[in-house]
């Protein structure tokens, strides 16, 4: 399950240490929680989160506890004759909803998952429960999804059933390419995603086999899957249809290689960008903040936002510090996670 960090309004990082890990079990422990980070750091388990609450067959839409695994919401679907093809519903998707919900993942056809989510209700840093929806406080409905956990912490996800059966039914196996010469590979594995004009996949293709013999780097893998457009988050990365791609290489397991690891992740993706692709926000990590910007120029409106809800800051996680850092030109933020 997706933990969020709370920070006491001390600012104090080093009290990470001495971090506190608090099971919640309900929205009341959630509210709680919130309002005892005002006093000390706290790491939230928030695995026994995971009930049906209910299904409004009339509506097709079901609520559940944010914390539920998708298998859970299919084996309750199938159980009601909602669901003929178990296994298809959480294709692509994270063990969890609200992992899938924090970061707008896209689901079984490549649709992003705030086109399937009703409604929402998530405990604010200030220790309030508040729902939120395409009329009830749209903005917090807008910053919550794909926001990464940052402006609340999800209590239960109301799902459009229909929707995401209508996904299951159009899913589409990714096209996975054999980069990889004869002989077997060698060194560090690597991973990186980008976001690819889908008329532009070969062109991007040829520059990294280019940048490979430049870098000598030895690509394995690449993994190309359909993604479709949503215009509704704030932190929206499915600008349109993409072609989402995943790259697997080796680098030498030397020091030197790992140093300049990053360099390489970045000339990829300058590679991407030229042609007018894109990186999915989740790892946004390896950008540069020119990057971030030519990609998300709403970035700096999230965290604005996200500062008004949380004028402490104390829902925070690696990813939020790395962006936040990048947006105010922090050295450390410029370094790759290996």
């Amino acid at each position: 399950m997706l933990a969020t960090l709370a920070f006491p309004e001390s600012g104090d990082l080093h009290a990470a240490r001495r971090q506190h890990i608090l099971r919640v079990r309900s929205a009341d422990d959630l509210r709680r929680a919130l309002r005892t980070a005002r006093e000390r750091v706290l790491a939230l388990d928030l695995s026994a989160l995971d009930r049906m609450l209910r299904l409004d067959g009339e509506r097709g839409q079901i609520e559940l506890q944010a914390a539920a695994p998708w298998s859970s919401v299919e084996h309750y679907l199938s159980e009601r004759g909602a669901l003929t093809a178990p296994g298809m519903l959480a294709s692509g998707l994270p063990v969890s909803v609200a992992e899938a919900v924090a970061e707008n993942t896209a689901g079984p056809d490549g649709t992003p998952m705030v086109e399937h989510v009703e409604a929402i209700a998530l405990v604010t840093p200030d220790g309030e429960l508040r729902r939120a929806d395409r009329l009830m406080n749209p903005n917090l409905f807008r910053l919550a999804i794909g926001g990464h956990g940052l402006v609340g912490v999800l209590y239960s996800v109301t799902l459009r059933v229909d929707s995401m059966l209508r996904a299951a039914e159009r899913v589409q196996a990714p096209v996975e390419l054999d980069l990889s010469p004869t002989g077997g590979a060698g060194g560090v594995c690597r991973v990186a995603e980008f976001l690819v004009p889908p008329e532009q996949l070969e062109r991007v293709l040829a520059g990294f086999k280019e940048l490979a013999a430049e870098r000598r780097i030895r690509l394995q893998k690449v993994i190309v899957r359909k993604l479709r457009p949503e215009h509704e988050t704030v932190l929206c990365w499915a600008t349109r249809e993409w072609a989402g791609v995943t790259l697997r290489y080796w680098t030498r397991p030397t020091l030197g290689a790992s140093v300049h690891a990053a360099e390489i992740q970045r000339l990829l993706l300058d590679t991407v960008l030229a042609h007018g692709g894109s990186f999915p926000i989740g790892v946004a990590q390896l950008a540069t903040p020119a990057q971030l910007d030519a990609c998300y120029p709403k970035l700096a409106e999230f965290v604005a936002e996200k500062r008004r809800y949380d004028p402490a800051e104390r829902l925070q996680n690696a990813w939020y510090r790395r962006v936040a850092g990048s947006l105010r030109g922090d050295a450390f933020s410029s370094q790759a996670t290996e």
